[in-house]
């Protein structure tokens, strides 16, 4: 069976308070463990009401002491944001302490509006030009000790010494972050929870482009999806509801915690609203375990996804367990305990 995984970003809802997503999302990853997931990805996410994971780095840190055999990571990094060095010294400090356990997800974006990335930016100068790539070209020259002789840099080693950078994997939602994993011969997430694209179009267009890195000698695809799965159809579409009036608050510039459906049930939508939320709903998968599975083995199949990262935005923490609980049972994962 195809391999699942989770993509947390510790979402924040009405009537409890931001730190509670946190420790949400730490019981949640207890229970992705025992029940066989692959990896736990922390997303970065800066100055969003909705979203708790500002700090990714901290939560793997903590949820890798509290688990056993999922592997954590960043989904991801927003390598704008950061010195190079920052995230090397960061991840091997990781690596240290969890061998074998940790993943470098990697994100091309700021993950946040233009005056926030500002904020975080401002003392590195900033520059409009896209200038990912020389941020991942200093993070692998540091982490080989490759800068020539003469370079300020040559002697800087990331610690501790000795140990290596976890996985690298490249996120993005386009098909040049596709064309760019490939070229740098990382792994590749593509974020179908958020993008209009056909997935099915960059899973391949990475497959066909990809070369083989020291890192990595073969592509590996992982496919993002929002699923929120509940025992039968109407659960589902009912938890379903506070994501549909998340995402018409969100085109309208408004950032608020995510609504209860009882909240979503009183909110006045007009019609431009209920268009919003049919165009949003064909990006997520909602429904009974049947159409559940039977809409993610589609999407497999299109794409030819090596692994499948699932995240689920719904208000009640309890149905959240309940959607990757049913998910685990349909995928036949391997519990661990």
């Amino acid at each position: 069976m195809t391999p699942l995984s989770v993509l947390d970003l510790s979402p924040v809802v009405s009537g409890a308070a931001p730190a509670q997503a946190l420790r949400n999302s730490i019981d949640l990853a207890r229970l992705a463990d025992r029940l066989g997931y692959t990896r736990y990805w922390l997303a970065e996410h800066h100055n969003m009401p909705a979203i708790a994971s500002s700090a990714p780095e901290i939560m793997i840190g903590q949820i890798a002491a509290q688990t056993s055999g999922i592997r954590v990571g960043s989904g991801g990094i927003m390598l704008p944001n950061h010195a190079p060095l920052m995230v090397a010294e960061r991840f091997k400090v990781l690596e240290a302490l969890y061998p074998d356990r940790i993943d470098l997800g990697l994100g091309r974006a700021p993950g946040t509006d233009q005056v926030t990335s500002y904020a975080l930016r401002r003392r590195q100068g900033i520059s409009e030009a896209d200038d990912f790539l020389d941020r991942f070209q200093e993070l692998m020259l540091l982490e080989t000790r490759a800068f020539p002789d003469g370079h300020p840099y040559h002697k800087i080693q990331a610690m501790p010494a000795g140990v290596p950078l976890p996985p690298i994997w490249l996120l993005g939602s386009s098909d040049y972050s596709a064309q760019l994993a490939a070229q740098i011969g990382a792994g590749f997430s593509f974020a179908a929870h958020f993008s209009d694209l056909d997935p099915a179009i960059p899973m391949q267009l990475y497959r066909s482009r990809f070369k083989p890195s020291e890192r990595m000698r073969e592509p590996y695809a992982i496919l993002a999806l929002a699923v929120i799965c509940a025992d039968t159809d109407a659960q589902a579409d009912r938890l379903a509801s506070a994501a549909d009036l998340h995402f018409v608050r969100r085109a309208k510039g408004e950032y608020l915690p995510l609504a209860s459906p009882e909240e979503a049930d009183a909110y006045d939508y007009s019609p431009l609203d209920r268009e919003r939320i049919v165009h949003n709903r064909k990006r997520l998968v909602v429904g009974g375990p049947q159409v559940v599975r039977d809409r993610l083995q589609a999407l497999i199949d299109a794409t030819d996804a090596d692994e499948v990262m699932i995240t689920t935005m719904v208000h009640d923490h309890g149905a959240r367990r309940r959607s990757y609980e049913l998910l685990a049972q349909m995928f036949d994962l391997p519990q661990r305990g």
